[in-house]
């Protein structure tokens, strides 16, 4: 089983404000992307990173990673206008071998390694489609027009996190689909869902939290402080 992992780089960012491309954003002063890039390529059951970087600006990412000496076979391809045409651009330069398919966003800079690999077991045990996810909290409400129309029920409501990870034939199957139907999905498992594949979930990690707003990139300074400070000791 050959393991590849697409991490779709080539958005600005533009909630998180001002500044360069969210995945080029700092991090206890390494780029957000590296630190997802490291997290994937330490990961024991991956054997490729993928990096889709803004069209114009592959070398300039090429340099980043090298600069800090991803620990695998890290390449470098362009992008697209939108995630999803990234992560299909990415996936279309894959070499034939590859039989597994992770994307990770690199706005999730601490996703453990652990659960990178965790993802790519539920696959070789025979998931088509594996997402990781964490039970929502938060009480959620339906709303429209300013208003409150409904109360969800927190049972069975899950926030979900990445590396997803995919057969590649699956994952090329409904990205296929996507493009000849005008879909856009707000993920990948989304795409696969809509073809009527079961997605398996794993337990997600609270480090995978995604960085959106400035606030969350404080946070996870935070938690980058806390988990350097568990190795120190």
């Amino acid at each position: 089983m050959r393991v590849a992992a697409i991490v779709p780089a080539a958005g600005r960012g533009e909630r998180l404000g001002p500044g360069a491309p969210k995945a080029l954003r700092l991090l206890g002063g390494v780029p957000l992307l590296v630190h997802a890039v490291r997290a994937l390529a330490l990961a024991r059951l991956v054997d490729v990173v993928v990096v889709a970087a803004p069209a114009g600006d592959e070398a300039e990412v090429r340099g980043i990673l090298d600069a800090y000496e991803a620990p695998a076979d890290v390449r470098v391809t362009t992008g697209g206008a939108t995630r999803q045409e990234s992560v299909r651009r990415a996936l279309e330069s894959l070499e034939p071998e590859v039989d597994v398919v992770l994307v990770h966003d690199a706005a999730r800079p601490l996703a453990p390694s652990q659960l990178v690999d965790d993802v790519v077991s539920a696959v070789a045990q025979g998931a088509e489609a594996v997402v990781p996810a964490l039970p929502v909290a938060d009480t959620i409400k339906r709303v429209e027009g300013g208003r409150v129309v409904e109360t969800l029920r927190r049972d069975g409501l899950y926030a979900v996190q990445t590396p997803q990870g995919f057969t590649r034939a699956l994952l090329t199957r409904a990205h296929d689909a996507a493009v000849i139907d005008g879909f856009a999905g707000t993920d990948d498992a989304s795409l696969v869902e809509r073809l009527g594949n079961a997605v398996v979930v794993v337990p997600g990690h609270p480090e995978a939290a995604k960085v959106t707003h400035p606030a969350d990139l404080a946070a996870a300074e935070s938690a980058l402080s806390q988990r350097l400070a568990r190795r120190e000791h």
